[in-house]
């Protein structure tokens, strides 16, 4: 009896020493994250050195550009988001290509994000001319509804 007493002891030993280290390791990696925050998501801890999520912009500068009357192509996604995690990899390199400064919008750190732009789902691509939108693609589309949207936009 003393034997499985301290087996199961070690066992619980061994998981919150992993749980320890897991957690440690990712605010080791969260630290000084373009985010701003102190904690990450898993999801979007993975994507922190995917070149795809360079270009970010927080809520507040988004806020303040827009209350400025400037134009901005937003990219709302959520690393949680299946069809995010397969349509970014298309439209972010697509948008480069045509010329479009297409900004990412963490909707998953960012939760306010879904209200404040009345988003229904991800991924939703907004264009914003003169701080209001001007046109919007939800949903995962196909490339070709992307390219559209972004020619329509750089016009």
């Amino acid at each position: 009896m003393k034997k499985i007493l301290i087996i199961g002891g070690a066992i619980i030993v061994i998981f919150a020493a992993l749980i320890f280290v897991t957690n440690y390791q990712n605010q080791q990696q969260a630290e000084g994250n373009p985010f701003g925050l102190d904690t990450l998501e898993q999801e979007t801890i993975d994507q922190l050195d995917d070149p795809n999520y360079e270009n970010i912009i927080l809520p507040d500068e988004l806020e303040r550009r827009l209350a400025a009357g400037e134009d901005a192509t937003v990219y709302f996604y959520s690393g949680q988001c299946q069809y995010c995690n397969e349509t970014t990899p298309v439209i972010v390199p697509m948008a480069e290509e045509m010329g479009v400064d297409l900004e990412l919008y963490n909707i998953l750190e960012f939760e306010q994000g879904w209200n404040t732009f009345a988003i229904e789902g991800t991924p939703t691509v907004i264009h914003f001319e003169d701080g209001e939108e001007e046109a919007r693609v939800e949903g995962g589309q196909e490339p070709a509804v992307y390219e559209q949207f972004f020619e329509q936009v750089n016009d």
